[in-house]
């Protein structure tokens, strides 16, 4: 299956599959061809789903979804460091190179799907942790990912299976 996104607005657009159209959040950079790290914007091109994380103290069960699923730890991180030879990669914490945490004290990481942007191979500077995650609660949006209503995150996921892409733009 591939699932859809065109922006409606620099930082917002629609998420279509299987029929369905929702409202999604995008990076306030707005959605980019030549996606950089720290740009703040979404990336355009077709990406495979890799897997889905969650947050096992907020959700009791995971996600239903045939995609490959693991709980979060609080030890979990994603290097965003370019100059390190774990560039957008997942990271233990502590960390000595720049990272960000996936254990969030907000709920945006309680769901996260892990796309397969620029893993294969990793370009340096080429952006990372670009992630499908649950939207802010009060809109905003993401600093280059995708963010969907709970919701309509576990509906999507319900459909979802290996093989599965997300084309942005």
């Amino acid at each position: 299956m591939e699932i859809a996104i065109r922006a409606t607005a620099p930082a917002a657009g629609r998420l279509v599959w299987a029929g369905r159209e929702v409202v999604c959040t995008l990076g306030h950079g707005g959605i980019r061809a030549d996606k950089r790290e720290g740009d703040g914007a979404t990336p355009a091109g077709l990406f495979t789903l890799r897997r889905v994380l969650w947050r096992a103290d907020r959700l009791a069960d995971p996600p239903v979804t045939r995609l490959p699923c693991a709980p979060i730890l609080p030890t979990d991180g994603w290097c965003d460091w370019p100059e390190d030879p774990l560039y957008n990669r997942p990271v233990t914490l502590p960390y000595p190179a720049r990272h960000e945490r996936m254990w969030r004290d907000d709920a945006l990481y309680d769901i996260v799907v892990i796309i397969g942007h620029n893993d294969d191979p990793v370009v340096p500077g080429a952006g990372s942790a670009v992630f499908m995650h649950l939207a802010r609660t009060d809109g905003g949006p993401t600093e280059g990912c995708v963010g969907l209503a709970r919701g309509d995150l576990l509906d999507l996921l319900a459909a979802c299976e290996p093989g599965d892409a997300l084309r942005i733009g």
